[in-house]
């Protein structure tokens, strides 16, 4: 699991997503409130068209189907993901709180570690250096 994922506040826009979403290895962004209870994940194809650009990401997104329990056994939900075909997952305790997200390697053979993400941000100098956007 990463362990400190990308954030997104309550105010985060549509447009300020659509621009998150530009590069390629993003799949989901995860809405939350001050105290970091999930509000939605949102995925690229829910801000296709009919969502306008000011619009509060929260509204295009949902949690349904896009988070998992903390205690979820690991072995299961890697299954359903690949079976599914999703390649993200919200980790949230039972009060909804964000713990952290389960990333699908792009060849579903493993996840994605906080050191992978870190290890891109510093070889990617176009992109903001891992830091949420603040709304």
């Amino acid at each position: 699991m990463l362990r400190k994922p990308e954030l997104h506040g309550r105010g985060t826009t549509v447009g300020q997503l659509r621009d998150y979403f530009e590069d390629d290895h993003v799949h989901a962004a995860i809405v939350v409130d001050a105290d970091c209870r999930l509000l939605a994940v949102v995925e690229r194809a829910d801000l296709a068209a009919g969502v306008q650009a000011g619009d509060l990401a929260a509204t295009a997104g949902r949690c349904e189907d896009r988070t998992v329990a903390a205690s979820a056994d690991l072995v299961t939900v890697w299954e359903e993901m690949r079976i599914r075909g999703r390649r993200r997952l919200a980790v949230v305790d039972g009060s909804g709180m964000v713990l952290g997200l389960l990333a699908l390697k792009r060849t579903g053979l493993g996840f994605c570690s906080d050191a992978d993400v870190r290890s891109r941000r510093e070889n990617s100098p176009d992109r903001c250096q891992g830091q949420p956007v603040r709304t």
